[in-house]
């Protein structure tokens, strides 16, 4: 028997019924039609429509796409919000361009987005060269999006499940830190007279600053009387991404990586001199510079009082331990060095997770304890008593 139909569309036949689906912004019933094969076939799209509405789905839910949604959420959402730092936003921004936009994935309808679908896109990435960790960081930034999606009511659930598997991921052993040896700090300390960043790469030793703590630092925030510094602030050279795409390359002064973050840190004494040269170093270059220096509170500038630029600073910093003979090492590994040398003088690991504002004490404890077996032989050294 044939299929009854009552209408024709693109030059086929279907049975096509009505459905009542709310009002919209002036009163106005909204209808929505639904098309099968034959009348069951329509009323079974209808009343599958009707409850994911009633599940709390928005209307018009099946027609959106993951990439213009994921773009509009990335840059009318992500973008604008205070709690995510330009930097990050740049990252976001480049997982989007390089891994949803122009994808096998983009124009899938987001009510068509299934587990298996990013599995197999995820595999695909994997097999094309692509790293565990890349798709590990899409998969995080999709996720977001997903969850904001699902409160939006565009889904009813995250199908970034538990059961979706990163190809090839691994469990990564801990990456040995580096740390400078006291012959390669006195080295380093030779090697840096009369070089305009001695102070900096000083201070980052000896107060376990991170780069962009140190300098954000302003005289204001050096107490000479308590040999105390604060940090309040960080400051960070990134590509600002504006609404439109479009890149601007800027020095912004931002709230430090947590609310830790900002804290007091002792300056050793014998450091102070150090900080005295640099007053004078930014004396000389006023009275050299004259009206073109500018004029701010920072410590650590350029001739022209300028904030130094970071990229800048890293290649000279290369350059100084090339001409020290020192091995290259990240400047973050100062930072490193800090910690293990209040370890290495019994510091407890409470008081070195505050000096380096680290959010929570697990994280101080994951990065520096394996680099002091000697302390884990002695604490088992004190149950021998037990074995006598």
């Amino acid at each position: 028997m044939a299929n009854k139909t009552n209408c024709i569309k693109n030059g086929k036949k279907y049975y096509r019924i009505t459905a009542t689906i709310g009002r919209d912004s002036n009163g106005k019933l909204i209808r929505k039609e639904f098309y099968g094969k034959n009348k069951s076939e329509a009323e079974k799209k209808r009343d599958l429509y009707l409850n994911d509405i009633k599940s709390g789905l928005n209307i018009g839910y099946e027609k959106v796409t993951l990439g213009d949604l994921m773009h509009t959420w990335l840059f009318e959402v992500v973008r604008i919000s205070s709690k995510i730092k330009p930097s990050s936003f740049n990252r976001y921004e480049g997982i989007y361009r390089n891994y949803i936009k122009n994808s096998s994935i983009y124009n899938i309808k987001l009510s068509d987005i299934k587990q298996l679908i990013l599995q197999r896109y995820y595999n695909e990435l994997y097999d094309n060269g692509k790293s565990s960790n890349v798709i590990k960081n899409l998969n995080k930034l999709l996720k977001s999006f997903f969850n904001y999606e699902v409160d939006e009511g565009y889904l009813i659930k995250n199908p970034c499940g538990k059961r979706l598997v990163i190809p090839g991921e691994q469990e990564v052993s801990k990456e040995e830190i580096e740390v400078f040896s006291d012959t390669e700090i006195k080295a380093l300390i030779k090697a840096l007279d009369g070089n305009r960043l001695k102070g900096l790469i000083l201070l980052a030793l000896g107060t376990g600053l991170r780069r962009g703590e140190l300098l954000a630092l302003k005289w204001s925030n050096i107490n000479t009387k308590n040999l105390l510094l604060s940090v309040e602030k960080s400051i960070s050279q990134v590509s600002v991404i504006g609404k439109n795409g479009e890149r601007i390359y800027k020095t912004i002064e931002q709230a430090p990586k947590s609310l830790n973050s900002i804290r007091k840190v002792p300056i050793p004494k014998n450091l102070m001199h150090i900080l005295e040269e640099q007053k004078i170093l930014q004396k000389k270059d006023k009275l050299k510079a004259g009206l073109s220096y500018e004029k701010n509170d920072y410590i650590f500038t350029t001739e022209n009082g300028k904030i130094l630029n970071g990229r800048n600073m890293a290649r000279t910093y290369e350059r100084i331990l090339k001409n020290a003979g020192i091995k290259y090492k990240k400047f973050h590994s100062l930072r490193h060095t800090y910690a293990t040398k209040l370890f290495e003088r019994g510091e407890d690991l409470k008081t070195v997770q505050t000096l380096l504002g680290h959010s929570d004490i697990s994280i101080t404890s994951n990065i520096y304890t394996h680099v002091m077996p000697e302390k884990k032989i002695s604490a088992a050294e004190k149950l021998n008593d037990l074995f006598a």
